[in-house]
């Protein structure tokens, strides 16, 4: 780590605060938008993606810190965004790099943080942070981004510990899009609950020809009943499964008449509506590189993850769901299904981005093939 070379690659130099509720804090080097952001403090493993991640609905009331070091060394394109903006509050790294070279690079990462009026902190012990997280759970957070005399002086510990717990926050309205839409196709026609979608979800599924139809979060059974659907999918977004009302009614509704999807929070939410049980884990899943056993192929996949929440093994036991998939560092829950009520839903993003692509065809041709199958049974065509 070179302090002098990084606090260079920043033309306006500021610094920047980093408190944590546990009363830790560090002072390092301010890049972005200057400004004051709280909320709770995660890590990511992946070593690159970082467009991606930073623009995953997923991560909204949250502070994003990546373990691999250097970050910006590519640059912003845009082609990569998984929505219109960045979600995360903040963004936190070891190295920032303000001097991109490759040649699909429209702007720095910098100038993208800057742009979306969000601060990131540089130049600190990320290694230190991540053990923290990792012993003691995630954490409320609070950082501070300017000159020295506008953020040094600031108490951000109690900054940090006085922010609401996430758990108590709806998230969803924020995530979910303003209106509905239609994402045309010849295929099978799915009703999407937009709870934060990343854009993959929905490429993976136009690439197989699915006919879209994508609603707002809080929908209605009347309002997915009034597109005739052939299958309800449930997507990713933040926050506490359990704040997800109208979308646990839904599944509540549909299971056993057409087939239920889920991916991510998604996953979790089809647990909490056939009776299972979810938690909050102590750091959560957040990057490319976590195992998950497929409980029947007898493998196991490397999988793009990003949540915080997953369902309680054995809580599932009477309600008809059976476990596919576990996490093979954990043991934590990453698949479920339930072939009498037609139901599949994954823990892991299937569609990555950021992250191994080796999911991507199982989970989507599965879920081709269980529509094909099962709809004209159910009669909805």
């Amino acid at each position: 780590m070179y302090l002098g070379d990084l606090a260079s690659c920043v033309a306006d130099t500021m610094i920047g605060v980093l408190g944590l509720e546990d009363g830790t804090k560090v002072q390092g080097t301010g890049f972005g938008a200057p400004g004051i952001v709280s909320g709770e403090l995660v890590f990511t493993t992946i070593m690159s993606g970082y467009e991606e991640a930073l623009t995953d609905p997923s991560y909204h009331g949250q502070m994003l810190m990546f373990t691999y070091p250097l970050q910006g060394n590519y640059g912003v394109s845009g082609d990569d965004f998984q929505s219109d903006q960045m979600w995360p509050k903040a963004m936190v790294s070891r190295e920032y790099w303000e001097r991109p070279t490759h040649h699909r690079s429209l702007r720095t990462l910098n100038k993208f943080l800057i742009d979306e009026g969000k601060p990131g902190l540089c130049g600190i012990d990320t290694r230190m942070i991540t053990l923290k997280v990792r012993t003691q759970g995630v954490m409320r957070a609070t950082i501070a981004v300017g000159e020295k005399e506008d953020v040094a002086g600031l108490d951000v510990v109690q900054m940090a510990r006085s922010q609401p717990d996430i758990s108590t926050l709806d998230l969803l309205g924020d995530v979910t899009c303003k209106k509905p839409y239609h994402i045309k196709g010849s295929g099978p026609r799915i009703a999407m609950l937009d709870l934060g979608i990343k854009r993959n979800i929905l490429k993976s599924l136009s690439a197989r020809g699915f006919d879209i139809y994508v609603l707002q979060a809080h929908a209605k059974v009347s309002d997915i009943e009034a597109v005739n659907p052939e299958a309800l999918f449930v997507s990713n977004g933040p926050g506490d499964p359990e704040r997800a009302y109208e979308a646990i009614e839904a599944v509540k509704h549909y299971a056993g008449q057409i087939p239920v999807f889920g991916i991510c929070l998604g996953h979790q939410i089809i647990s909490l509506a056939m009776g299972a049980r979810t938690f909050k884990l102590k750091f959560g899943h957040h990057g490319g590189n976590q195992p998950v056993k497929d409980l029947e192929k007898k493998i196991v996949y490397i999988t793009s993850q990003n949540h915080n929440f997953a369902m309680v093994p054995g809580s599932e036991e009477g309600t008809g769901l059976e476990i596919t998939q576990v996490n093979a560092n954990d043991g934590t829950v990453e698949g479920i299904k339930s072939e009498k009520l037609n139901i599949m839903a994954v823990q892991y993003h299937p569609e990555a981005h950021p992250g191994p692509l080796c999911t991507e065809d199982p989970f989507f041709s599965a879920m081709h093939r269980m529509m094909l199958g099962k709809v004209p049974v159910c009669g909805r065509r």
